[in-house]
């Protein structure tokens, strides 16, 4: 039994949300041409080692006992008046520049879409259950360790401000794998991912590459009502089109913002790993940048650094470029190429926002300022570079305007001035927060933390570590609250 905190506790306490099942969930409506239906794998063996009660309780599903967890989470069996069976999504996608249109769910599924507490549209997603069309020659399976690790990034990230996918649940599942990039055999297990959607950029690049103008319209639309809250009523495929792709242009800034500035490196930003939710999701090859170093890569397998940490921002506009290429079957390229020149603006305030955010101080909006939300900006990076700062401690000590300066004496003339620059830039900010480091100490999860976490379970079986990490984590985040980005999200206010 997974051991609570009593954050989780407390959500545990809340009533069932029993409105959050819907007969006749709106993915059903363009499953026709967007996914197959699929059949789970059967485990040898199902051993419950995570459920996030906080992430259930906004859907009603936090009520479920153990046995009832394992039947709809392990085993899938249909939640009520839901998705009668998983349904694989067809998808095609640029992988490290080069299109693929052999792509598509080939390890996982969408099984069931619920309302969620504040109206909109949660989907529930596997990973590791098992063979689809799609695999190719993959097996369909998750390592324990690889689930672990999405575990550990959707956590950190959710904490550090970043719009993601939750991790749901983690099952153990008594397979013996054999991975290249693993001590094998390695352990199995099954994973459930909670986001407000799956459907990708290279979603709509497969009904490009197929020609399917009719269902690239229906699929426009359905992601503007259901994804971002958006009536469609009286509009053209045209404007559908344009709607769509300014507001998948402006989440996504607001993405690459959210993972500068929690010094992510995702590794893998392919389009079919692009959401149109705005959410990052399906975490891989994931590191934590241990400085602000723009070279640093997370995949082992990207020799061009096309993912590095510098270039995410460049990665997912071009990424949205490929998007608007799509959308060229309903729409003129003028107004698509306007969205996609508002990327630029759009990243620049958010990644502002964001930073003075996780500061913990007031915006200053008039660029005209000495001391303007962009100078600030400048000025934290330039004393990342010239000091070789850990980002957790540098947002630490210069938190609430630098309220701990003391705590990190500068090495070289460069690290001093650029110190002294940024406290001018700091300079007469109101602190939105207090600080909160004392009580709750700030958290980071470098590989080597990652690495430790996972050998207390691979050798030991021991769990502790890890959801000692996850409830250390969430405080961090109950402390510096909700991001900009991840407030900037919209209900949904369509039936």
């Amino acid at each position: 039994m997974v051991a609570r905190s009593a954050m989780v506790r407390a959500y545990c306490a809340m009533p069932p949300v029993t409105q959050a099942f819907a007969p006749t969930p709106p993915l059903l409506t363009i499953a026709p041409f967007l996914a197959d239906p699929v059949e789970a794998a059967q485990f040898p063996m199902t051993r419950l080692r995570w459920r996030n009660d906080r992430a259930a309780a906004q859907i009603g599903l936090d009520t479920l006992s153990d046995d009832q967890w394992l039947a709809h989470f392990a085993r899938f069996e249909p939640l009520a008046d839901n998705l009668p069976q998983p349904l694989a999504l067809r998808y095609h996608g640029h992988q490290f520049g080069q299109y693929n249109p052999e792509l598509g769910d080939g390890r996982g599924f969408s099984f069931a879409q619920c309302r969620a507490r504040d109206g909109r549209w949660l989907e529930l997603g596997s990973k590791g259950s098992g063979q689809t069309p799609y695999s190719r020659f993959g097996d369909g399976r998750l390592t324990l360790k690889g689930a672990v690790r999405e575990l550990l990034a959707s956590e950190m990230l959710e904490a550090l401000g970043v719009p993601t996918s939750r991790t749901l649940s983690i099952v153990e599942t008594g397979e013996a794998l054999v991975r290249g990039d693993e001590p094998s055999p390695t352990r199995s297990a099954v994973l459930v991912r909670q986001s407000h959607g799956h459907i990708r950029i290279g979603s709509f690049q497969r009904l490009a590459y197929l020609g399917e103008g009719a269902n690239i319209a229906a699929l426009a639309r359905y992601c503007l009502t259901i994804l971002y809250g958006m009536a469609t009523d009286g509009l053209s495929a045209s404007d559908v089109a344009v709607a769509l792709l300014d507001e998948a242009c402006q989440r996504a800034a607001r993405l690459a913002a959210s993972y500068m500035v929690a010094g992510f490196v995702h590794g893998v930003l392919n389009s079919d790993n692009i959401s149109l939710s705005g959410e990052s999701f399906d975490y891989g090859p994931w590191r934590f940048n241990p400085t602000w170093d723009a070279a640093f890569t997370a995949a082992y397998f990207d020799h061009g650094s096309l993912y590095a940490f510098g270039r995410q921002p460049g990665a997912i506009h071009w990424n949205l470029g490929q998007l608007a290429v799509s959308l060229r079957a309903i729409a003129d390229a003028e107004p698509l190429i306007h969205c996609l020149n508002r990327f630029g603006d759009a990243y620049r305030a958010a990644l502002e926002a964001q930073i003075c955010w996780r500061l913990g101080v007031a915006r200053l909006d008039d660029p005209t300022d000495a001391a303007s939300d962009s100078t600030l900006v400048r000025a934290l990076e330039a004393w990342l570079v010239a000091s070789q700062s850990s980002m957790d401690a540098a947002f630490v000590r210069w938190s609430a305007g630098g309220t701990r300066q003391a705590d990190g004496p500068e090495t070289g003339n460069a690290a001093a001035n650029a110190a002294a620059n940024l406290a001018a830039a700091l300079a007469g900010r109101a602190a939105t927060r207090a600080p909160w480091w004392d009580d709750v100490p700030p958290q980071s999860m470098h590989i080597e933390r990652v690495e430790a976490i996972w050998a207390a379970i691979d050798s030991n079986d021991d769990w502790q570590p890890l959801y000692r990490a996850v409830e250390a984590i969430r405080a961090m985040g109950a402390a510096l609250g909700p991001s900009p980005a991840q407030q900037s999200a919209l209900p949904a206010t369509i039936a």
